[in-house]
């Protein structure tokens, strides 16, 4: 179990099953063609093989997608669960149930299975105190009645974690490692294993060598590298050592030879025409236009992906990787933004007056290298950084920051103005309402993952693994890495640049 440990459960009187075992809470309605057993293996499963509250939310969502194909126009079956996660605590409602979670540093939280068209999930920040879950016409509970473990009849339950409870069984032993043999057979199909946690993953700082233009989705780099591998569960590896991207150096000359980072420099003059004598001299009025034709504002289509068409012809987007999925359940970006004004950041030319990274040693859009000895930083307009490429097609260029998740017109950031929404869903439910945030820092692209359930995992690029990020930490990514939202999304930092 997790830091959140195990509680004393109280089941409350009425009419539907409450269950519990090992922590793992769930509580639903009966009768007419309600998957009770599903719920009850999905439970069970979870709690057998050591799973925390993040595995159980995920099954369950599982089974209420598969019960929601069944009965398209039926009311979403009532249903709650909950189990510790991360020092904390994942719920999921349904339907008329609902949930309130208290004595966390968030204060009281309460869900509503009705507030969502399928069902509301959150991983809630711990420790916490007390989880109630409930049906429509739940009773009081007892001083008497306790629940260490099973199923009984009932309409909801309170689960005290001031008080310490006992497990029902314990889990089963950790299975041995096998060697890595060829040709392994892969794991018969069935329910996912949870993904054990484990450290975020940033890839190395080395910048990869340049990149040839754009000619097709999901397309390898100038090395040959393949396309990543369609989405699975991760193996348990040990990952490299956190390494965090270089800062932005301050502009000035450097005195090695090649290209190399940049030291330390006095300030550079915001104004751009006062003169510089430099051996050899550098003009730093280039002819080059800081608001080139290129258009950084690209019109939305919410019926498909943007044209970003480069050297090579129009860029053509991949087909859709979930045959399943309804028409509406593709990616959309929920309406066409306003043109915003680019940021100022410090950057370099190259010799072919294209503005890029000041830590870069080629060109982001020819390929040339740049002699760090002969450019001088100075602020621009910060040009497209690439786009984000999503599995069905959908490319969100990455001029601005995003929120993506099931619904993420309601978030406060995107309320507020500070995000656009996109809306990503999956037919297995894995997605949560705000799930992802996708935000620029200078020219870094970082990715901070908004407490789903169900979470967040990058692959770095040349990596054929997938790695946990951490939830409410900001992780940078670089071109090439490839990231999985919910259990079966993902998507693709492309670095496409024209100009």
């Amino acid at each position: 179990m997790t830091e959140q440990g195990v509680g004393v459960v109280r089941p409350l009187p009425g009419e539907g099953v409450v269950a519990h075992l090992n922590g793992l809470l769930l509580v639903c309605a009966t009768g007419g063609d309600h998957p009770v057993e599903d719920l009850l293996a999905a439970l069970h499963e979870t709690a057998t093989t050591g799973g925390d509250g993040r595995a159980l939310a995920r099954r369950v969502a599982q089974v209420l997608a598969r019960a929601m194909d069944r009965s398209i126009g039926g009311e979403p079956m009532a249903c709650a669960v909950a189990g510790p996660a991360g020092g904390g605590v994942a719920v999921l409602v349904s339907g008329a149930a609902y949930a309130t979670v208290s004595g966390g540093p968030d204060g009281e939280v309460r869900l509503a299975g009705h507030d969502a068209l399928t069902w509301t999930d959150r991983l809630v920040n711990g420790p916490v105190s007390r989880v109630e879950l409930r049906l429509p016409g739940a009773g009081p509970s007892s001083p008497y009645a306790r629940l260490d473990g099973g199923v009984v009849t009932g309409a909801g339950l309170e689960c005290d974690f001031t008080r310490q409870g006992d497990l029902a069984f314990p889990p089963l032993p950790p299975r041995p490692p096998q060697p890595q043999q060829q040709g392994v057979q892969p794991p018969p199909i069935g329910a996912p294993e949870p993904i054990a946690p484990r450290g975020p993953v940033v890839p190395s700082t080395v910048p990869p060598p340049p990149v040839s233009p754009f000619s097709g989705p999901l397309s390898g780099g100038p090395s040959g590298e393949q396309a990543a591998p369609p989405p699975g569960p991760s193996q348990p590896l040990t990952p490299p050592p956190v390494q965090p991207l270089p800062p932005l150096p301050d502009p000035g000359p450097a005195h090695h030879s090649g290209p190399q980072p940049l030291p330390p420099l006095p300030e550079p003059a915001e104004d751009r025409g006062a003169p510089h004598d430099l051996n050899p001299p550098h003009d730093l009025n280039p002819p080059h236009d800081l608001n080139p034709p290129h258009d950084l504002n690209p019109p939305h289509d919410l019926g498909g992906p943007h044209d970003l068409g480069g050297p090579d012809g129009p860029f053509e987007p991949a087909p859709h990787a979930f045959g399943d999925e309804e028409p509406g359940d593709a990616t959309q970006l929920d309406a066409t933004p306003e043109p915003e004004q680019r940021p100022m950041v410090y950057g370099v030319d190259c010799k072919n007056d294209h503005f890029n990274d000041p830590r870069a040693p080629y060109c982001a859009v020819c390929g040339i290298p740049i002699d760090q000895r002969a450019v001088v930083p100075y602020k621009g307009p910060r040009p497209l950084l690439g786009v984000l490429l999503l599995d069905d097609g959908m490319a969100l260029p990455l001029e601005a920051d995003y929120l993506l998740g099931r619904d993420p017109e309601r978030a406060p950031e995107v309320q507020s103005g500070e995000a656009r929404p996109a809306r990503v869903t999956s037919p297995d439910g894995s997605v949560s309402r705000r799930h992802l945030r996708v935000f620029l820092d200078n020219w870094d692209v970082n990715l901070l993952d908004l407490g789903s359930v169900n979470g967040t995992q990058i692959q770095p690029p040349g990596d054929p693994n997938f790695y946990d990020i951490p939830p409410n930490e900001p992780v940078p990514i670089l071109p090439g890495t490839t990231v999985r939202v919910g259990v079966s999304r993902t998507m693709r930092y492309e670095p496409h640049r024209t100009a």
